[in-house]
């Protein structure tokens, strides 16, 4: 028997076009212009407080708290291991939660699965389809899971071809779809059914950096055309940084920070000047004490330097540097990156898949 796709366990969906929502129950479609007032739980397209999920004494999520603005696209950054996907499953209904509470769209995740279920969409990590399908069959099969009309089906498959990257290939089998065709094809088939909330897992692991940016192109589009609320895990930095209204770092399970790429880079400083140096410890002592240093961190034979004016501050730390006696291998001078921003409230890099 060959497997279905994991939405298929989203069972039957509102019937809400992509273009022209149908009012259900006086919700407003995803479509719809989405208020720039400070949020309130009306507001909140996911909430999440004190989010637990245990695997006997092993922690994977640790009293998480999130809340996620309708309408916009929210990083979810961490190393492989880090409870990201775990986080996600238990917002899509997949995993229960072993404690805390999550609302998605207005509805409880652990007492009203089904209602969260007809109003999110999920392109995730681990999709089993049946590679004999055309792409056109495995989303017409998506609409049915959900109860949509033929008709319905068609209008969709109409819109999905020019909204997501994939034209004539939804003819094809999707045995001779490449990586991004896949993941394109998937995107499409949690997009069938106009979600208020769309969950990407990952969503460009594995893609060459050209297939990696038309995904980022039509997550973009998607977020602005429809004004759809996006939650992004990913462990590209990059990716965090480009696309994110707001990013959460998680790291063993707890939430490290939380806030716009911006506000979280300025908080480590406006410069960096990275040293690699014989004598750490003599080096810190002696850049440590220079007035443009704001702060100093050491990470093994790296010293790492924050200041307001990096330009200003590269030859006084030079200085410093030679009138001390440590031999500097290498000084680089850049703006800070979430991947500093991790490494100061973990210790640690994150490691970067390469493509």
């Amino acid at each position: 028997m060959v497997a279905p796709p994991l939405e298929m366990e989203h069972e039957t969906a509102t019937r809400r076009p992509l273009r022209t929502p149908r009012p259900a129950g006086g919700e407003r479609s995803a479509s719809a212009p989405r208020s720039a007032s400070p949020a309130t739980d009306r507001d909140l397209a996911i909430e999440a407080v004190g989010l637990e999920r245990r695997f006997g004494d092993f922690v994977a999520v640790d009293k998480v708290d999130l809340a996620v603005e309708r309408g916009k696209i929210y990083g979810f950054l961490g190393p492989n291991g880090a409870g990201k996907s775990t986080t996600t499953r238990m917002l899509c209904t997949l995993t229960a939660p072993s404690g805390g509470r999550a609302m998605v769209a207005g509805h409880d995740v652990a007492l009203e699965p089904d209602a969260v279920r007809l109003r999110i969409g999920a392109a995730l990590q681990a999709t089993a389809v049946d590679l004999q399908q055309t792409g056109t069959e495995l989303l017409r099969q998506q609409g049915r899971y959900y109860g949509l009309s033929g008709k319905e089906i068609a209008t969709r498959l109409a819109e999905l071809r020019g909204l997501v990257d994939i034209g004539d290939a939804l003819d094809q089998r999707i045995k001779g779809y490449s990586g991004g065709m896949k993941r394109r094809v998937d995107l499409a088939a949690a997009l069938i059914h106009n979600p208020e909330v769309l969950f990407l897992d990952e969503p460009t692991t594995g893609l060459d950096p050209v297939s990696r940016a038309k995904v980022w192109e039509e997550v973009r589009r998607l977020n602005r055309e429809l004004g759809m609320t996006i939650f992004l895990t990913t462990q590209y930095l990059e990716e965090a940084d480009a696309l994110a209204d707001r990013v959460g770092i998680i790291d063993r399970g707890k939430i490290v920070a939380e806030g716009t790429p911006e506000a979280l880079k300025r908080s480590i400083g406006a410069d960096l000047v990275l040293v690699r140096v014989d004598d750490v410890e003599a080096a810190r002592t002696a850049v440590a004490a220079l007035p443009v240093v704001d702060g100093v961190e050491i990470h093994g034979d790296e010293l790492t330097a924050s200041t307001t004016d990096g330009p200003a501050a590269v030859s006084p730390i030079a200085v410093a540097l030679a009138e001390a006696g440590v031999r500097v291998r290498t000084l680089t001078l850049r703006e800070p990156t979430l991947d500093d921003v991790f490494l100061t409230l973990t210790g640690n890099r994150l490691q970067e898949e390469t493509a």
